[in-house]
């Protein structure tokens, strides 16, 4: 795993072998060892080379993420509303290091989805794909229509209506 990662961000950054040793204060022969997956780095040389890498050390102990994925439209797993006809498919967790969630949600002329606020400094960002729904913080609601973009506080109460049957939306949500 940490072989693996030194080597995609030791590629990531373009340096050599020979440079990245250089920069981290370390011998050649050790890092190339250590790209090959032999010996054990110490805490002390994770740091150099981190520091070399200009990345923070977490880094090298995160796996890389598949760089495609393909989720069809009849495809992923539908979070159902109790509240309201509001079906959401997550499309992309976040990751560790990152707080955000890609949501596409589909819903039924006239239904209503009431949303308590999320935590404090969440921001939603919606883009409609079809049909028109009224969305927004209590107050702040806007018609949208296909091609429509909104962003706003995700951390007040906030509604989603449908104004059309079928109505889809992408939906990304962001913390701090």
């Amino acid at each position: 795993m940490i072989a693996a990662a030194i080597q995609r961000e030791r590629s990531r950054a373009g340096k050599s072998l020979s440079a990245l040793a250089a920069e981290a204060g370390i011998a050649k022969s050790t890092l190339s060892q250590l790209e090959a997956g032999n010996g054990n780095p110490s805490v002390e040389t994770l740091w150099a080379l981190a520091a070399a890498l200009d990345i923070p050390l977490s880094l090298l102990f995160e796996t890389e993420a598949p760089a495609t994925k393909l989720i069809r439209a009849i495809e992923g797993e539908v979070l159902e509303s109790e509240q309201s006809d509001f079906a959401a498919v997550l499309l992309s967790r976040s990751p560790p290091n990152v707080r955000r969630d890609v949501y596409r949600v589909v819903m039924q002329l006239g239904e209503i989805r009431r949303a308590q606020p999320h935590p404090r400094g969440t921001v939603e960002h919606m883009l409609v794909c079809s049909g028109q729904m009224r969305a927004g913080p209590e107050g702040q609601e806007e018609l949208l229509y296909p091609g429509d973009y909104y962003t706003f506080p995700g951390d007040h109460p906030h509604t989603y209506e449908a104004k059309r049957a079928d109505t889809m939306f992408l939906m990304v949500m962001e913390a701090p």
